[in-house]
């Protein structure tokens, strides 16, 4: 039953008070939920512009776009941010290019189907698609990292694919990456023939000119949930190439990549 109204006259000093103090309360959180409405508005139809439909949840999405630099972090020491949704969206992610090329590639073995998926989801290539998406400038990040690190759009786009997942189910997620990103912005057949085993050919060219080389990790570090590896190329005992990934195999074949490039070996 719902309490009756007492008229503010008959109540004592001490709570008329109270509820001058709980109406303010009230009026803040209006004009603040206002103020939240009207971002949701322009979120809203932002995303509606990028993932092709509207959002039902448009929290989830909200959080998907909320760098750990820019997060909250609660009194518990939990950080509010897009990490969590970057570890969902990776696995749909991964889920759903590895059926793709199943499907694609009928005659291909196992190894070739690995090797593909982990260039169509690598980070550098998620950085391109997420700019060309025009998805790092709505990602909400604190100021002193407005240059943060280059993962910052592969992250957010890895995060936006486990809000659609949460929202609208896998087949929304997936419909998401196939129409959305790999139809309009992937050529695996360039993205094949530009991402030799650049590792593979400058082993054999130092081999043929015996030449001393390494492979050495300069820095590894907790990028959110997952490490990020930088190792170095040296030929000589000079450096050739650095690479930064979440793996170390993908980290060397950008440091070989570099190298290749730098010694003329690329072609």
């Amino acid at each position: 039953m719902l309490p009756s109204v007492i008229p503010l006259g008959s109540v004592g000093t001490t709570h008329r008070s109270s509820l001058k103090s709980s109406f303010s309360k009230t009026t803040t959180l209006l004009s603040t939920f206002r103020s939240f409405f009207g971002r949701d508005k322009e979120l809203t139809n932002a995303l509606r512009n990028l993932i092709g439909f509207t959002p039902k949840n448009i929290s989830v999405y909200r959080l998907a776009l909320i760098h750990r630099s820019a997060g909250e972090r609660l009194a518990d020491g939990t950080l509010i941010s897009n990490e969590r949704l970057e570890f969902l969206g990776d696995a749909v992610l991964s889920a759903v290019v590895a059926k793709y090329l199943f499907q694609r590639y009928p005659f291909e073995n196992e190894g070739f189907l690995t090797e593909t998926r982990s260039k169509v989801v690598s980070r550098k290539n998620l950085n391109g698609l997420a700019r060309k998406l025009g998805l790092p400038e709505m990602v909400t990040k604190s100021d002193e990292n407005r240059r943060t690190g280059s993962s910052l759009g592969g992250d957010a786009l890895e995060a936006l694919v486990g809000a659609i997942f949460l929202d609208r189910g896998y087949q929304a997620a997936e419909k998401f990456i196939l129409d959305r990103m790999i139809d309009n912005f992937v050529d695996l057949e360039t993205l094949l023939k530009e991402d030799a085993n650049f590792k593979s050919r400058i082993i054999e060219w130092c081999q043929k000119e015996k030449r001393p080389f390494s492979f050495q990790v300069v820095n590894e570090v907790m990028d959110g949930h997952r490490p990020s590896f930088t190792i170095r190329l040296l030929v000589d005992g000079r450096v050739v190439g650095e690479g930064t990934d979440r793996t170390k195999k993908r980290a060397e074949q950008i440091a070989a990549q570099v190298a290749c490039e730098n010694l003329g070996l690329s072609n």
